[in-house]
């Protein structure tokens, strides 16, 4: 099992949100809102350049921003985050049956492990983070590294997303994919099974989508 993170197990785009707007205006202007959402399981990199240029503000200091963001969102992280609706009995439910099961996300490895202490480090045999990988999704690479980790074949593997950023890399690197919209609507695409929310979502139904896709 290969899950996202923002988004998918936890609400916390809404927590970039506040981040990503209070540094707009630590930096004298004012994100908006279809520059937000592009950022919307974007890389930090790509989601910088968009700052940038949605501020027209090509000349920013990119490290200086990164390391500004990281310490708000930081802060916020450790005040904990909340679970998508079923995500945490679908974790729970993955782990009692025994299924290798890896956190596959954008997001770098400083705020990750602020994030586990709400997720639970047991809960996952590997984790992929943004800033570890060569390269970020939509590219395939973070799936098929966690797949590798986890000792298993790509094509064993569900992902489950909630961005069309996300889905791109998921679908790329073979896995099977269920995704569930969070805050962005997500179009019907192939080799993609849509749900409204992880709620009552098991094993035994990921099982199915993973026959389904062998098929």
């Amino acid at each position: 099992m290969l899950f996202d993170m923002d988004g998918t197990l936890v609400d916390s785009e809404k927590v970039w949100d506040v981040a990503l707007y209070e540094l707009a205006e630590h930096a004298g202007g004012k994100l908006s809102e279809p520059a937000r959402l592009a950022m919307i399981g974007s890389s930090m990199a790509t989601s910088m350049r968009i700052l940038r240029e949605d501020l027209a503000q090509p000349d920013r200091d990119e490290a200086a921003d990164v390391a500004w963001l990281e310490h708000r969102v930081e802060e916020l992280f450790a005040e904990g985050l909340i679970w998508r609706p079923g995500a945490l009995e679908l974790l729970r439910a993955v782990r009692a049956a025994g299924l290798p099961t890896a956190l596959v996300t954008s997001t770098g490895r400083r705020l990750v492990e602020v994030a586990l202490d709400t997720l639970g480090r047991e809960n996952f045999d590997a984790v992929v983070c943004g800033d570890e990988v060569s390269a970020p999704k939509p590219d395939p690479t973070p799936y098929r590294t966690a797949a590798e980790l986890l000792g298993v074949r790509i094509e064993q593997c569900v992902a489950i997303e909630d961005s069309p950023t996300g889905m791109a890399s998921a679908v790329a690197s073979g896995a099977a994919v269920l995704a569930v919209p969070a805050e962005l609507e997500l179009p019907p695409t192939d080799g993609v099974h849509l749900r409204d929310s992880l709620e009552g979502v098991d094993p035994a139904f990921l099982a199915t989508l993973f026959a389904s896709a062998t098929a």
